[in-house]
């Protein structure tokens, strides 16, 4: 049996959370999981995106021959009322909660000088607030049922830092403090925590990058290439699978080498 078919084996049935599920990376790790056979409850902004990302999940999921499940969920993950929500309604449709994939993440670049108040709180209550949230909530049933896995998706700008986001560097450098603190505490109890931390993605939050800058970046990889969102479920997935059930604790980057660069 090779890796692909192994993972695959392992995540049919599980069930699992993500959020920012409607588009880009999160949209790929809910597809991902799906054609895995595993049951996914996908967490966006909007009524509309989550029931388009549970619908396209149905399909990937039936196209790979599987019978499983997909659930909608709207929330705003920063707020604690709706997290305890999500997980909840995510445990009693499904019976359980075996993945957390904390997914969502916004940006509100700006140079330092004029970073306001506000888009600094902004990107720190959703991206790192938010998965704080999930987590927790997250904790209950996992701790409760002896297993789980909880993956934080950073970046490599948490990682090395980058002129412009110091919001979203320290939103994404506190989840890897976050996660590293939680797998600790959880060992005992069989739940694992990790990080996948992307580089450059074919994203819509980087399609914006002007065609200069994006070749720019690109030579800065030693894979001359910017990743693919799939890139990176294919890590959420490993690290989700059985064959990770020794991996905690970890920051998996996932960039084309350009951290080492």
């Amino acid at each position: 049996m090779n890796l692909e078919n192994s993972v695959t084996s392992d995540l049919l049935h599980k069930n699992v959370l993500i959020t920012g599920a409607s588009r880009g990376i999160g949209r790929a790790i809910a597809l991902e999981f799906a054609r895995c056979g595993a049951n996914v409850a996908c967490v966006a902004t909007t009524e509309e995106g989550a029931r388009k990302a549970a619908d396209d999940c149905l399909a990937a999921a039936s196209a790979a021959g599987h019978d499983a499940k997909a659930l909608a969920l709207a929330a705003d993950v920063s707020d604690s009322a709706a997290a305890n929500r999500v997980v909840d309604e995510t445990v009693s449709r499904f019976g359980g909660l075996d993945v957390l994939v904390n997914n969502a993440g916004i940006t509100r670049d700006n140079v330092l000088p004029r970073l306001t108040d506000d888009d600094f709180d902004r990107v720190l209550s959703v991206n790192l607030r938010g998965s704080f949230l999930l987590c927790r909530a997250a904790a209950r049933p996992m701790m409760k049922a002896r297993r789980g896995r909880i993956i934080n998706v950073s970046s490599i700008v948490g990682v090395t830092g980058n002129a412009g986001q110091t919001n979203y560097a320290a939103s994404k450098a506190g989840l890897i403090g976050l996660t590293k603190s939680i797998a600790k505490e959880l060992a005992s109890r069989n739940v694992t925590a990790n990080v996948v931390a992307p580089g450059f993605v074919e994203t819509d939050m980087t399609a914006a990058v002007r065609e200069k800058a994006a070749d720019e970046m690109k030579s800065r990889i030693p894979l001359g290439r910017i990743g693919r969102p799939e890139e990176i479920a294919y890590a959420v997935t490993f690290l989700a699978s059985d064959r990770a059930a020794y991996i905690t604790g970890q920051v998996l980057l996932v960039d084309g080498g350009l951290a080492g660069a």
